[in-house]
């Protein structure tokens, strides 16, 4: 009984501290029409600390989302177009000799901001993908002899496009797996399209101002560690990763061939903190096994291998993970 009141409590809690995410969903619809599983995934890897890897074809307003969020939260933003000629001294930073003081001063990179937008990240090679996912892992950066910590909260979202792979350097599987969510951007409806229409032939953007700070957002990150996770949920998203690696063990025999690699424990952790936000976003004190499967093909559609005879049955991860969560007993 003391645990349900403690629960009611809680739930009472979150509810009151979850109130900001309101007037940051509203400030992003009045730039962005539809989309609403984009901003629901930029708030997650806000809220998670984690960081995201978009794919969609050019035009789907990737960039503009996270230039909007960037301006509700009153923080710095910055984008890195990647080309194949860019150094890892683009991205983070280098050492300027001075003449005047004879001796190397630290001009910081693009990488130094609280939102970064990596624009086109395949087509980088493997020396300034690996930097920028440094960065991403470490939340600092070496420049010469000397250490500097990013800026916090520090959010980096990654695009990639799926058209025109002509010239491109695809993300090592181990990198890929940094990135706590991976999210398919869909076009959007007709009545969407429409709007969008309406929208773009003002003479102007409507203006966007900040409505909460950065040390708001920190303090949100604590209330929502705070979300209450249950052992069987936290056995649920245990079990829905097993099922990945071995899938036998959950009579899914039939995906033993399809893939050759399944999630790896970042996976199980990102599932869990993902779960958790959503949860929060919902303004709800707790996981539900609902929260885990909303977000279980974001976490883990890029942490999947599928093997010759997927590609050649073409059986996509999307499916797979599908079959895993109708296959996996809910709690």
């Amino acid at each position: 009984m003391a645990e349900a009141i403690d629960i009611r409590e809680l739930n009472i809690r979150i509810e009151q501290q979850s109130a900001f995410l309101t007037h940051l969903v509203t400030g992003m619809s009045q730039v962005i029409v539809g989309q609403q599983h984009l901003v629901d995934s930029l708030l997650i890897g806000l809220l998670s600390d984690g960081h995201i890897l978009l794919e969609g074809v050019p035009g789907l307003a990737k960039t503009l989302a996270i230039k909007t969020l960037s301006q509700l939260i009153d923080s710095k933003y910055s984008r890195i177009q990647f080309t194949p000629d860019l150094l890892p001294a683009d991205v983070i930073g280098t050492q300027i000799y001075s003449q005047k003081d004879e001796s190397f001063h630290v001009k910081k990179g693009p990488v130094f901001a609280n939102f970064v937008l990596a624009d086109e990240i395949n087509r980088a090679p493997a020396k300034v993908q690996s930097a920028l996912l440094e960065a991403m892992q470490e939340h600092q950066v070496t420049i010469g002899e000397q250490m500097f910590r990013l800026p916090s909260p520090f959010l980096v979202m990654a695009t990639q496009n799926p058209i025109e792979q002509e010239g491109t350097y695809m993300l090592p599987e181990a990198q890929v797996d940094r990135f706590m969510l991976k999210v398919i951007i869909q076009y959007p409806t007709l009545e969407e399209e429409k709007l969008v229409i309406r929208e773009n032939l003002r003479p102007s953007l409507p203006e966007v101002r900040p409505v909460i700070s950065s040390d708001d957002i920190l303090k949100a990150r604590a209330v929502v560690s705070e979300v209450y996770i249950d052992e069987k949920i936290e056995q649920y998203i245990a079990d829905i990763v097993f099922a990945t690696r071995f899938p036998e063990r959950y009579q899914l025999s039939n995906l033993k061939q399809m893939i050759t690699f399944g999630g790896s424990p970042r996976a199980s952790i990102n599932l869990a903190k993902a779960a958790r936000s959503y949860a929060f976003i919902k303004h709800r004190g707790y996981v539900v096994p609902e929260d885990v499967r909303a977000v279980a093909h974001d976490v883990l559609r890029h942490r999947i291998g599928l093997s010759y005879e997927a590609e050649a049955s073409s059986v996509t991860a999307e499916e797979i993970i599908s079959e895993v969560i109708n296959k996996v007993e809910v709690p």
